[in-house]
Parts: structure tokens; C-alpha cells; sequence
């Protein structure tokens, strides 16, 4: 691999949490149309896209596809409101910190998310301009297990995909890391053993030295 020259950040949990925010939204949405839904249904849709959430929550009920438009649809509204109560203050313990080391070490960012709504949660953390390239919901068709968005981003800041790592807190992100071969960092305690670091408590007690001597220590002890 080559030398590190670019971090891509996944948002949901990585930099803000909106999680919360996504389980009152599907929530509420299955309240209202008879759906079973749990906390430990919403823990299946982390790093997947809309519509694959709505297939899982429908657990193989079939509905015509106008009907999954305006539900996911409603899904979106629901979650839209949640979201303007949000300030630089949900920023993840770290985060702040984090960012700025890597910017003074000459460290490129990007966004690489799901997320349709990314650009407005970044504008209401106040951290659009901290990051290079945002990529998300609209940016690729593919969308992660598949690589195609952290490729995108990695080109979008004219670095190789060897020269970039990716922050992810979701089993589907690290895979599509890998996948796109980057390096990969796992956030948290959800399935994501098979990064080539894991950070159970964030970027919190983290800089971004000790980030680069782990993981180039891990390549090199793999070549």
C-alpha cells in the first residue's frame, strides 16, 4: 500500500450519531402502518441504503413499488425533522480534535455516506468546509458493500484507493473499504473485526500519529 495521504469518513456514527434519529423515523413509519419494528431490527439497517432498510423492515412482505417510493419517502420527512435539531454540540467526542490534527498534518477529507442528507447534517455541525470531497446518497449508484463510493471519493481527492483510509462504523462500510482497497478503521462494537484497526471508543482518545504507525505497522507486517 501506499503511503497514507487521505481520510474518508462515514457521518452516521463515525462523526455525528443520528442513529437515534433513524429509529424514531422508521419507527414511526412502522407504528403507522402495522409493522413490527425494534431496536434490534434498527442495529440491521446501520450503513445500508433506504431501500434496502425498507426491505428489511418489511421482512419479505411484498408492496408495489409506488407504495415503497412514498413510504421511504415519508421515512426521509420523518427524519428530516429530527434533524434540525441538530448542532455543532452532536459532534462525537473527538471528532473536533481529530479533524484538525489530520488537516495541520496536510491530511485530505472526505465524506463517504449513504446518507442523502449529508451536505445539510455537515452545515448543521458546522463542518462542511473542514472536508474536501462529500460523498453520499447521490454520489454513486452502488452503494456500500459495494466499493464504488470510497473509489469515488479517493478520486475525488487525486489520491490511489492505497492511500486512503476509511472510518466506518457499520459492517457493510469496512467491507466496502476493503473491497476498494483502502485501509480500513472500525468504529465502535458493531461487526467490524475484520478492519485493519478498531477504535471501540471513536475518535475520542485517538490522534491521527497513532492512527498512521498502526496501520502502516499492520502493512507491514502483512507484506
Amino acid at each position: 500500500m501506499g503511503d497514507i495521504r487521505a481520510f474518508i469518513f462515514d457521518l452516521d456514527g463515525v462523526i455525528t450519531d443520528t442513529a437515534e434519529y433513524h429509529f424514531l423515523a422508521w419507527k414511526q413509519l412502522a407504528d403507522e402502518e402495522g409493522l413490527p419494528f425494534t431496536r434490534e431490527d434498527n442495529e440491521q439497517l446501520r450503513g445500508i441504503s433506504r431501500r434496502e432498510s425498507l426491505l428489511r423492515l418489511l421482512k419479505g412482505r411484498v408492496i408495489p413499488e409506488t407504495i415503497m417510493e412514498t413510504w421511504m419517502e415519508r421515512k426521509n420527512d420523518y427524519y428530516k425533522s429530527y434533524l434540525d435539531d441538530i448542532t455543532p454540540a452532536n459532534r462525537l467526542p473527538g471528532v473536533t480534535a481529530f479533524l484538525d490534527d489530520a488537516r495541520q498534518q496536510g491530511i485530505k477529507c472526505a465524506i463517504g455516506s449513504a446518507s442523502k442528507n449529508a451536505k445539510s447534517v455537515l452545515e448543521k455541525l458546522k463542518l462542511i468546509g473542514i472536508f474536501d470531497v462529500i460523498g453520499d446518497g447521490f454520489s454513486v449508484v452502488n452503494q456500500k458493500p459495494a466499493p464504488d463510493l470510497f473509489v469515488w471519493a479517493a478520486g475525488g481527492l487525486h489520491v490511489a484507493v492505497n492511500q486512503a483510509v476509511v472510518f466506518e462504523d457499520a459492517e457493510a462500510g469496512i467491507s466496502a473499504a476493503k473491497a476498494a482497497g483502502c485501509y480500513s478503521v472500525g468504529i465502535g462494537t458493531a461487526n467490524i473485526s475484520h478492519a485493519n484497526m478498531v477504535l471501540q471508543d471513536g475518535l475520542a482518545n485517538v490522534n491521527v500519529q497513532q492512527v498512521l504507525t498502526h496501520l502502516q505497522a499492520h502493512h507491514s507486517n502483512h507484506e
